[in-house]
């Protein structure tokens, strides 16, 4: 039988199996929007804990989880900022990110925004051209 090769040529999966934390930026509450249903599926695996972060839904539960309003509000190391945000937008991420000294951003297929990769590769670990709820099915 031959063995399956892993399609990604970066470090994706190998990034999401050493993860502990991760904090999830975008969640919204329908099911419908790929922030909800890729993180359910992260969740259904139960590797990871998992943080979720909106101003807009800030207190509310989303799939069981108390949202937060920042990455500063989550009380543990990160080790994931899992990115579910339009490309113009993900800047100040980084640098909150980079603030609360989590270890990678992810950033979901269609997430991407090719300068801020670039100003921010030196500086944090970046995750963009594949998806965590892909990756998620080979654990």
């Amino acid at each position: 039988m031959k063995r399956f090769r892993h399609p990604h040529k970066n470090n994706a999966l190998e990034t999401l199996k050493k993860a502990k934390v991760i904090a999830v930026i975008g969640i919204s509450p329908d099911p419908e929007r790929p922030s909800y249903y890729v993180s359910e599926r992260v969740i259904s695996k139960g590797f990871h804990k998992v943080y979720f972060i909106n101003p807009k839904y800030a207190g509310q539960e989303i799939l069981g989880l108390k949202v937060l309003s920042s990455l500063s509000e989550v009380p543990e190391p990160i080790d994931i900022v899992n990115v579910f945000r339009n490309p113009a937008h993900i800047e100040p991420i980084f640098e909150e990110a980079l603030k609360v000294g989590a270890k990678c951003v992810w950033l979901q297929p269609g997430c991407e925004n090719p300068e801020v990769i670039e100003k921010y590769k030196d500086k944090v670990d970046i995750v963009w051209d594949a998806c965590i709820g892909v990756e998620a099915g080979y654990l």
